[in-house]
C-alpha cells in the first residue's frame, strides 16, 4: 500500500454515522464520553446526566422541576437519577445551614472515579477533613428548602433593663462519611510509530507453485481485461506485467476468472486514484486458501489364484493367498499330508 498523503482529503465511511460539525462559539457544554457512551444506564439516564451537566449551577434538579419540562413521568425520571447516583455521576445529601434549615445539595459529576482518587487523597492528607471536598465537579446544583418568614423583634420594656442577647449557637454540619469507590484503571496508552521510524517493507506479492505459460497467459488476459467491466481499472502494460503472477496464483487455487474479477474490483473506494495499487492490496490480502490435494484411489486388482476382487497399486494375489503361499513355503510337508 502507498503512503497516506496528509494533504489529501479524508473520505466519508461508506456506512455508520457521518459527523457534520459546526465550531461552536457559545451555547455549549462539554460533556465527558463516559457518561455519554455508558454501557450500563438506559438511555434515559444518560440523556438526563447530560442535561444536568449542562445546566448551571443553582439550578434546581428535583423530580418535579424536570418533570414539568420534559414528557417522561416522575417515576421515569426518578427512575434515572437512581440511576446517575449508582454509577456515581449524582450525588445528594441533605445538611443543615444558618438558622436551622435544611437543604439538598445535589452534585453532578462528569468524572466520578477522578473525583473519588481526589477524595481519597484528599483523606489521606488531611486526616479525613479535606477528603470531603470534592473540587472536580462539571456541575453543582444546591436546593434549599424556603426559609420561614422572620418573627417581629419584640419591643424592649422602658421599665426594664436591656440585656444584652448573647449570639446564637451555630449548628455544625454532621460529617457525612465519605464514600470511597475502588478507582478504575486508566487505559494503557497506545504506543504509536514515530513518523521518522523505518516502515516495514510491503508483502510479497503471491506467486504460483508450479508456474506455466497457458497459467501467465489467462491471468494477463484477466488484469488487461478488467477496464471493459470495471473501467476504473485502467491498467498499463507495466502493470498488467507485475500482477500476473498475483492472478495467476489466485487462478491455480481453483478460483474462476469472474469470482477473481469481482473480488478485485468490487466497491472501490471513491475517488480511485492508484487502481494497480489497489489490485495488488487485494491481491495479497484477499488471497485464498490453495485446493487441498485429491486423496489418491486405490484401484480394483483380480487374484492370480482365486480371482477375487482386491485393491492394490499393482496386481498379484491378494492377502490370503500370499498367506497360503508363504504358509506353503515354510512347511511344505503340510500341505502334501
Amino acid at each position: 500500500m502507498d503512503t497516506q498523503q496528509i494533504s489529501a482529503p479524508s473520505r466519508a465511511p461508506s456506512a455508520g454515522v457521518v459527523h457534520i460539525n459546526i465550531r461552536l462559539t457559545d451555547g455549549y457544554s462539554i460533556i465527558s464520553n463516559r457518561l455519554s457512551q455508558h454501557r450500563d444506564m438506559s438511555l434515559l439516564a444518560i440523556g438526563l446526566g447530560t442535561h444536568i451537566q449542562s445546566l448551571p449551577a443553582g439550578r434546581r434538579i428535583g423530580v418535579k422541576a424536570l418533570a414539568a419540562i420534559f414528557p417522561e413521568s416522575e417515576a421515569r425520571i426518578a427512575a434515572a437519577l437512581r440511576e446517575l447516583e449508582h454509577h456515581g455521576f449524582l450525588r445528594r445529601t441533605r445538611e443543615r445551614v444558618r438558622g436551622g434549615r435544611v437543604a439538598t445539595r445535589t452534585e453532578s459529576y462528569n468524572h466520578p472515579e477522578a473525583a473519588a482518587r481526589r477524595a481519597e487523597a484528599g483523606a489521606r492528607a488531611g486526616g479525613g477533613a479535606g477528603g470531603a471536598a470534592v473540587v472536580a465537579v462539571a456541575t453543582s446544583a444546591r436546593v434549599i428548602t424556603p426559609a420561614p418568614a422572620p418573627a417581629p423583634a419584640p419591643v424592649p420594656d422602658p421599665g426594664r433593663p436591656v440585656r444584652e442577647a448573647s449570639p446564637a449557637p451555630v449548628p455544625v454540619p454532621a460529617s457525612e462519611p465519605l464514600v470511597v469507590r475502588e478507582p478504575v484503571p486508566d487505559p494503557a496508552p497506545r504506543l504509536l510509530p514515530s513518523p521518522a521510524a523505518p516502515k516495514p517493507p510491503p508483502p510479497p506479492l503471491p506467486f504460483p507453485r508450479r508456474p506455466s505459460a497457458p497459467l501467465f497467459d489467462e491471468a494477463a488476459r484477466l488484469l488487461a481485461g478488467l477496464q471493459v467491466s470495471a473501467p476504473l481499472f485502467a491498467l498499463s502494460e507495466v502493470d498488467v506485467e507485475r500482477l500476473t503472477p498475483g492472478v495467476a496464483a489466485w487462478l491455480e487455487r481453483g478460483v474462476r476468472p469472474d469470482a477473481v474479477r469481482v473480488a478485485l474490483t468490487d466497491d472501490p473506494p471513491v475517488p480511485l486514484r492508484h487502481p494497480a495499487k489497489l489490485l495488488r492490496h487485494r491481491l495479497i490480502a484477499l488471497l485464498p486458501p490453495p485446493v487441498p490435494a485429491p486423496v489418491p484411489v486405490v484401484p480394483l486388482q483380480n487374484c492370480d489364484d482365486c480371482d477375487r476382487a482386491f485393491r492394490s497399486p499393482v496386481p498379484g494375489c491378494c492377502g490370503e493367498c500370499r498367506d497360503v503361499r508363504a504358509y506353503a513355503d515354510d512347511e511344505p510337508c503340510l500341505l502334501g499330508a
